[in-house]
């Protein structure tokens, strides 16, 4: 981290992280500071690559997207020519998520969300067509119980 975070970044970030689409106002009111302080402090988080891309998080299950799949590969293709492919497949599929490569026995762990199984076996088929892997596993969420993108800010020592 290039730059110094003090309580009151931590407290803007928490704002944003809670609501991105606050006005400055509101967010000043809530920090206990004024605009154009909060607005510099802002744009030096920008800047410095902590505040990234912002967007709006939409409700999955109520635009029918109602089945979430995690989906572990094991694959015996290590070569370059082979990640290119795999991570153009992932880049080209919309339902993927989340992509993570892992230490262990699976290599990679997908979030793929899809309307329902039928959507899934799709999403499977395509995958397999383009890339080869060893061992495919697809777990179904019955229940999302905890889902966040809010970061442990209070986790970050004074001066971090």
């Amino acid at each position: 981290m290039a730059v110094r975070i003090d309580d009151t970044d931590r407290k803007i970030l928490a704002e944003l992280q809670r609501d991105a689409g606050q006005s400055l106002d509101e967010i000043a009111a809530r920090v206990g500071s004024s605009k154009t302080p909060v607005w510099n402090r802002i744009r030096k988080l920008k800047s410095a690559g902590i505040i990234g891309q912002q967007t709006v998080l939409l409700d999955a299950e109520a635009l029918g997207f109602e089945a979430t799949f995690f989906v572990l590969i094991r694959t015996s293709e290590h070569e370059a020519d082979w990640q290119r492919k795999f991570l153009k497949a992932l880049r080209d599929h919309p339902e993927v998520q989340e992509a993570h490569r892992l230490a262990g026995d699976i290599d990679y762990i997908l979030k793929v969300r899809v309307k329902n199984a039928r959507a899934y076996d799709e999403f499977y088929q395509s995958l397999i067509s383009e890339v080869r892997v060893h061992n495919v596993t697809a777990l179904l969420s019955m229940e999302e119980i905890k889902s966040t993108t809010m970061l442990p800010l209070s986790a970050l020592a004074e001066g971090a």
